[in-house]
């Protein structure tokens, strides 16, 4: 094995994601509800940086006053949940610049979970492959084996089932309205729907995409209601998972950013690029 290097390891991305479509087919006894959905990574991230420490001690520093750095703390989890798995002595010193939104539904913690995942990984030599650091991720939330997979992604049974697939790399321009969405509480709520027939991919990939939570948020939320109410005067528009954030799809780069220029001023927004390849899979391959 090679000696460990415990200088800082800078730039690892957490991408934000977007979920294109939202179907909720059913909801099983056990409680969770199965679903069709497709993510797609855009070029928007959290940044981290990591340094290996010869105890086993995990540090977390945060930018953002909003993140905790307690034993809840998804990084801090991700990082200790290796330690378990591999035996592993050693620890980490790791700094988050957070800059994706929290409770807006473009995976910002599920991000960094994988990424933390992937990076210390990689640092420590513990040497788990991609469906291992998976599983793992799998226990921290439904989302993370998305971003540790690295591509964008066709999924259902609860989110778990993936295929990659190649949607068209768009220029989205999203909108983050100043509200929380709990993703717990929308799916608990009796008015969401929950029986949208299941397609077959080839179909749901043809047919005119929806997001099957997107009404309900606008009930409850009308900071979301109110951003989606603009953005579609520009483009075809949704919402991303649970909400809150909403996108806007542009074929071209500038059109997107001519419509952020037109952004009321109460309102915040930015443009992404839509990508198949996660940034997470540049950076580890650059070592």
């Amino acid at each position: 094995m090679k000696p460990i290097n415990d200088q800082k390891s800078l730039a690892w991305p957490a991408p934000a994601k977007l979920n294109l479509f939202l179907h909720i087919n059913n909801q099983r006894a056990d409680g969770y509800h199965e679903l069709q959905t497709l993510f797609q990574f855009i070029d928007h991230c959290d940044w981290l940086d990591f340094k290996v420490t010869h105890n086993s001690n995990l540090v977390l520093h945060s930018n953002m006053a909003g993140v905790v750095a307690d034993s809840d703390n998804l990084i801090l989890r991700a990082a200790k949940s290796l330690q378990q798995y591999t035996q592993c002595q050693l620890g980490a010193e790791i700094w988050l610049d957070k800059q994706l939104p929290m409770g807006g539904g473009i995976g910002g913690g599920s991000s960094d979970a994988a990424t933390t995942l992937v990076a210390l990984n990689h640092l420590w030599q513990t040497q788990l492959s991609q469906a291992e650091l998976a599983k793992i991720g799998l226990s921290l939330g439904a989302d993370v084996p998305i971003f540790i997979n690295a591509h964008a992604a066709f999924a259902e049974g609860v989110g778990e089932k993936l295929i990659a697939v190649e949607p068209q790399q768009l220029y989205y321009l999203v909108i983050v309205p100043d509200a929380h969405v709990s993703t717990a509480k929308i799916f608990a709520e009796p008015e969401l729907p929950r029986n949208t027939p299941k397609l077959d991919l080839q179909t749901l990939m043809q047919n005119p995409w929806q997001n099957d939570c997107q009404k309900l948020v606008c009930n409850y939320y009308p900071q979301v209601a109110k951003a989606l109410a603009w953005l579609v005067e520009y483009a075809p528009s949704r919402m991303t998972g649970t909400g809150a954030c909403v996108f806007g799809e542009f074929v071209q780069q500038k059109d997107a950013l001519a419509a952020l220029a037109q952004l009321p001023p109460e309102m915040q927004g930015f443009v992404a690029q839509g990508l198949n390849i996660s940034p997470l899979a540049v950076r580890l391959a650059q070592g």
